[in-house]
């Protein structure tokens, strides 16, 4: 079964398992043009790694500088909707968390007013990954009344309808993705959750998450919604 989403995989310093994931991802695509790679100011040393990328017919974009994850996703979102108008967007993560089963799992599911999560098992995460998501995942409850398994997930598929407005949405780095769940509240998206097997190479070494600059990023953006309530549009939470 081929995949009928367009694949975002928004990579910085691409190593050994992201060709892993991106022959995996030949393998089950009809268009390798669909599959596109949003390099985030990885510099020359990511040239050769990158040219054989386009070499397997797949779309290459590059941020001359790093300017987050958060930006890598919107310039993908935005050249998906110039592209491939009316097509899901599947995020995938670069560093070898996700497989092809998963992948496949989500593709499709996504509806007009719905956004899929692939959501990991807590005790599988590495000690440091465990601890922040668990304390995130609370605040979130806390702060919007609904209850998101697993918010920091890479992987997810962003139905067509609601690409223009989430490319919108602000954030340039890791604090983007949790930006787009508190934007799908206030615009009443609703999630749909999809157990997935998270795997993590070298203790989770090839992630880009900074630790503490990154996780006060992502709590800013909790305590921000909390006082002002922002959303991409009017509507009531879906439950």
């Amino acid at each position: 079964m081929t995949l009928k989403s367009v694949v975002l995989l928004p990579v910085h310093r691409p190593g050994d398992q992201f060709v892993v994931l991106l022959d995996d991802l030949m393998r089950v695509v009809d268009d390798a043009a669909s599959v596109v790679v949003v390099d985030d100011g990885s510099g020359p040393a990511a040239d050769a790694l990158l040219a054989k990328v386009r070499e397997r017919g797949c779309t290459v974009l590059r941020h001359p500088v790093n300017r987050g994850k958060g930006a890598a996703l919107k310039t993908g979102f935005r050249y998906v909707l110039a592209t491939h108008p009316g097509r899901d967007v599947l995020t995938v993560d670069g560093d070898g968390q996700h497989g092809i089963t998963d992948i496949r799992a989500l593709d499709g599911r996504a509806g007009q007013g719905r956004m899929v999560l692939g959501v990991r098992r807590f005790d599988r995460m590495p000690p440091r990954s465990r601890l922040g998501n668990f304390v995130v995942q609370w605040l979130f409850q806390a702060v919007t009344g609904r209850s998101v398994s697993d918010t920091q997930t890479g992987l997810r598929c962003y139905p067509a309808a609601l690409l223009e407005r989430f490319a919108a949405v602000p954030g340039e780095r890791f604090d983007y993705e949790m930006n787009v769940l508190l934007a799908a509240v206030g615009n009443g998206c609703g999630f749909d959750e999809v157990p997935i097997e998270t795997t993590y190479l070298d203790g989770n070494s090839g992630s880009n998450f900074r630790g503490l600059a990154d996780s006060t990023r992502v709590l800013g953006s909790l305590v921000r919604h909390a006082v002002t309530a922002p959303g991409i549009g009017s509507g009531t939470a879906a439950r």
